[in-house]
């Protein structure tokens, strides 16, 4: 076992050093453990659709994309166009779309139950089609996803080349149909697509068991229960405190999760614990919930009590008015002073209306190390002719005579656009982009609490050791060491975002993107 607990004070630049290559070999350990270990599920229906292409062709990441054939699109389709990728070195599935000016039909073959479909856009100007053109309908089963559609514009909103957008539907029979319309009142309008996923998931994930009473609804008396003939839209997945979390890293059912950082609008001196060494025991919630390293890092408002009673820890996340939305939280307790019921309770904030009045991770989990999440829905409504607004979720101690520390801590957000009347589809973005106002956030700390926290231990395996103990005598040789009583490390937001091993991350839910960028440009 590797005991990295100690602080070495005495050469503190070559504490920096050695600090940042521990971080980085074991971090980079753990994500190439959790990328071959076992999945917690095996979905039944795994289909990879690569429209347009004619070959089944494999990813970067390994995972088996099947060619575009007849068994899938419907035969009256007489007009559909193969095209490939005016860009080279797109990603699978970005290099070749189908594309067609009149309407054209998907029919899958699955079993019942609930399913993510992913569909995949490049929205480039492909041969004798101008990416401006694009305007049209998805409708999956009964459900319209996506109405007057423009993958151009929304990309443009996104600042990104390729993305993709993530629904949830309850399918009842063996058989799934996929249409596209293009809009029949534009010229030249024309529907495409690059690929699409249809993964299934465990029966209780999202949609509730048949006696599920629901859940807290925001600001309302009763509660609310997702039904099965609900469609929901994935709008953002976000590993909160932690680096992205790529789909071959989830669970098994291919979910991105991403940073943080660009969500946060108020975060002070907010800080970023982490315990690799945890192993999350899931007693309460199954182990599929969330990957692992979702419940090993968060983010928590502080060290100063003065200063955490005076401001709310927040994210804004942008959403269309007018629908009701799906916010599960996740929580878990990893840090060794956080063990009985009281220490950290907190207020939880959403959309500026308290959800949570004395929010207890413990209590709800019943001790430490233990994940659970919480699910709340919450009206956005629509005021004249607003289109979009941000949804807040905020955190705020409780009173200090219920809390024996005043702080609070989020691990994870999903959040999800529920069906109003069979209707997901939402308003393009304007041609000018939205963006919303951005409240500066320092740098968070690492926490200073004068306790016995755990950090950054992790059991390594006897090569490991070597390398590590072997650059240490070598390079290093500290003299003397110091008597810091705290174990919490003291790295700052950019030396912990700078330390993944893979040097990439992929883009949130809400981004959908398949683009990978430098962890380094992580804001915190």
């Amino acid at each position: 076992m590797i005991n990295l607990t100690k602080r070495y004070v005495s050469q503190p630049n070559k504490l920096s050093v050695l600090t940042l290559f521990l971080f980085t070999f074991l971090h980079t350990l753990t994500i190439a453990s959790a990328d071959a270990s076992p999945k917690p599920y095996t979905p039944h229906d795994n289909i990879a659709l690569n429209c347009g292409s004619t070959t089944n062709t494999t990813d970067l990441s390994g995972r088996s994309w099947i060619s575009d054939n007849t068994i899938y699109l419907d035969q009256s389709s007489k007009v559909s166009v193969i095209s490939t990728s005016p860009t080279e070195g797109d990603p699978i599935p970005y290099t070749t779309a189908l594309l067609s000016r009149s309407q054209f039909t998907f029919s899958f073959t699955v079993t019942p139950g609930p399913k993510f479909i992913r569909l995949h856009f490049h929205p480039a100007s492909y041969r004798a089609f101008n990416r401006s053109n694009a305007f049209f309908d998805v409708h999956i089963g009964g459900y319209t996803v996506l109405s007057n559609f423009s993958a151009a514009l929304k990309a443009d909103d996104l600042k990104l080349e390729v993305f993709y957008s993530e629904f949830c539907i309850y399918v009842d029979e063996e058989k799934l149909n996929i249409l596209f319309n293009p809009n029949p009142n534009m010229p030249d309008s024309y529907a495409f697509i690059n690929g699409i996923e249809i993964v299934s998931m465990p029966n209780n994930l999202y949609y509730p068991s048949d006696d599920d009473t629901g859940f807290k609804f925001v600001n309302q008396v009763n509660p609310y229960r997702i039904l099965k003939n609900q469609a929901l839209e994935s709008l953002y997945r976000v590993n909160i405190g932690g680096s992205s979390i790529s789909p071959t890293q989830d669970t098994g059912m291919y979910r991105s999760w991403s940073e943080d950082g660009e969500y946060v609008t108020n975060g002070r001196p907010s800080v970023l614990p982490v315990n690799l060494i945890i192993s999350p025991s899931f007693s309460v919630i199954p182990n599929y919930s969330a990957p692992v390293p979702v419940y090993r890092t968060a983010r928590t408002m502080g060290t100063n009590k003065t200063v955490n009673e005076n401001y709310r820890l927040t994210w804004e996340f942008r959403v269309d008015s007018g629908f009701t939305y799906y916010v599960r939280l996740h929580f878990c307790e990893f840090q060794v002073e956080i063990t009985e019921l009281g220490d950290r309770v907190f207020q939880i904030y959403i959309d500026n209306i308290v959800a949570e009045h004395q929010a207890d991770v413990v209590s709800w989990a019943g001790g430490n190390g233990v994940p659970v999440y919480r699910d709340y829905a919450v009206m956005i409504g629509r005021a004249g002719n607003e289109m979009k607004r941000n949804l807040s979720i905020a955190l705020h101690p409780a009173p200090a005579w219920r809390t024996r520390y005043s702080d609070a801590i989020l691990n994870g957000v999903e959040i999800f656009k529920l069906s109003n009347e069979g209707n997901l589809a939402g308003p393009n973005p304007q041609t000018i982009p939205i963006s919303s106002p951005k409240i500066s956030v320092p740098p968070p700390r690492r926490p200073k609490y004068n306790l016995r926290t755990t950090f950054l231990t992790v059991i390594g395996v006897v090569s490991s050791f070597v390398v590590v103990s072997a650059l240490y005598i070598l390079i290093f040789r500290p003299k003397s060491r110091g008597e810091g009583s705290s174990s919490w490390s003291q790295l700052s937001c950019k030396d912990y975002s700078s330390m993944d091993g893979s040097g990439k991350v992929y883009s949130s839910v809400g981004n959908h993107s398949k683009d990978t960028t430098s962890v380094a440009d992580n804001k915190c």
